[in-house]
């Protein structure tokens, strides 16, 4: 039987995907597919954080429905199931099942029960070691909680993946040796606040936090680059930045995801920091790894979000500098805080598409003033790729601190680790040669 999967969203879903992958290939006997016409079961993998999410899922429901062999099923699984469960059902009969993001453990079970749908929040998989090691490549990902604690007013990710519980470490553990075993060099770990690893686990656990994961995961032999997304800016005290500093598997990129730059809103949407905390602690992270790269998140036009505000915002930006940034225009979403506020304090589109215009291109103009100081400046790349175009041999491969080189003239090993200079940087574009 064939196993056709599309995935929608973040890496969190990317992850869930490769989970239930392994479970079906192992348990049930499918193989994968990338031809939804071949496929005897064909998952949708959704998101809910954008905007008319719904209206994309019922498109792809349409699509498959129609493009679909005789007798193929047509499961929906991921954070849209979670929220809208059997309404899915009652909206498309193309549909088998409903499969919510907290409940993906039970994939094999419900492929054998028509028009089931499990999506209870209070589901806890923390526990369950999922079959298979999946991963290709030399990178891997690896999830150390499921859920969320936090009740930040534009986000439905609490509605859709529930209480935040940390994995139990001795299964990270294996997993990752697992993944070591398989010629994996770089792990990313994943959460929704990935540095409040240890708040909670759901059965008796030693003490542990995110410092201490980290700690305990460099000590694998095969693994030599940790990273891991997203870590929440109110979980950035001394001891996790000390870690971050020290350990030398820990990757020098960090996502920080600010949202806003103005203390008002960041109240207004129940971050639970203000811009001078995120500030000091960008000031410190800088000071303990000067190299470090910091992405960010930002959403403008936020319910309430005045000119001043949105002032404040730029004022970060100019202050940190981000290397990359993740921008985006406040989306209404049902089943959070904000959904409900006052329709007049909402911004109107016509002003929060300005507002991004020119967040985005004063960041490409930071962009392009910090692009001059990399010619001839030096890193250790890890060889992720090797690609010829025409007559032309090339690798590629990312920093420590997460920049993506491309290494001209060379085929190289994937997984080699490789000292390169840089030679020009065209649109943002690094190439480089071997040093």
């Amino acid at each position: 039987m064939k196993l056709f999967v599309q995935t929608l969203g973040c890496a969190m879903n990317e992850r869930d995907s490769e989970h239930m992958i392994a479970e079906l290939e192992s348990k049930e006997g499918y193989t994968l597919t990338d031809d939804a016409t071949q496929a005897d079961l064909i998952l949708i993998n959704t998101c809910s954080v954008r905007e008319k999410p719904e209206r994309r899922l019922f498109s792809e429901i349409g699509q498959y429905a129609q493009q679909k062999k005789k007798g193929a099923k047509i499961g929906v699984c991921g954070c849209t199931a979670s929220h809208m469960g059997a309404e899915i059902l009652r909206k498309s009969s193309a549909v088998d099942f409903v499969l919510g993001a907290r409940n993906i453990s039970k994939i094999t079970q419900i492929i054998h029960k028509p028009k089931a749908v499990e999506v209870d929040l209070s589901y806890d998989d923390s526990l369950y070691a999922f079959e298979g090691v999946r991963s290709s490549g030399v990178k891997a990902l690896l999830n150390i909680s499921i859920g969320c604690d936090k009740s930040c007013a534009y986000c439905i990710v609490p509605h859709t993946r529930g209480k935040e519980i940390s994995i139990p470490l001795d299964l990270l553990l294996a997993e990752a040796r697992k993944l070591a075993q398989n010629g994996i060099k770089e792990l990313l770990l994943l959460g929704q606040n990935v540095n409040n690893y240890g708040a909670r686990f759901s059965s008796a656990h030693r003490q542990i936090n995110f410092s201490g994961l980290l700690a305990e995961l460099a000590e694998i032999d095969g693994i030599e680059r940790i990273r891991f997304t997203s870590p929440h800016p109110l979980h950035m005290d001394d001891e996790f930045l000390h870690e971050f500093a020290r350990n030398p598997k820990v990757c020098k990129s960090i996502h920080m995801p600010l949202q806003s730059g103005s203390s008002k809103i960041l109240k207004a949407m129940r971050r639970g920091y203000s811009k001078e905390w995120f500030l000091d602690r960008v000031q410190r992270l800088k000071s303990l790894v000067p190299e470090v790269t910091i992405s960010t998140d930002i959403i403008v036009g936020f319910v309430g979000e005045s000119e001043e505000d949105f002032a404040h915002t730029l004022d970060v930006l100019e202050q940190v500098r981000f290397d990359t940034l993740y921008s985006f225009i406040y989306s209404p979403r049902p089943h959070t805080l904000a959904y409900s506020l006052d329709p007049s304090s909402h911004i109107p589109k016509d002003i929060a598409q300005a507002r991004l215009s020119t967040l985005q291109e004063r960041h490409r103009e930071i962009l392009r003033e910090k692009a001059q100081a990399e010619i001839g400046r030096e890193y250790i790349v890890l060889v992720e790729n090797t690609l010829q175009d025409t007559d032309i041999v090339f690798s590629e491969g990312r920093s420590d601190n997460n920049k993506l080189i491309h290494i001209e003239n060379a085929a190289l090993d994937l997984g080699e680790f490789v000292r390169v200079r840089i030679t020009r940087n065209e649109g943002g574009s690094l190439f480089g040669e071997l040093a």
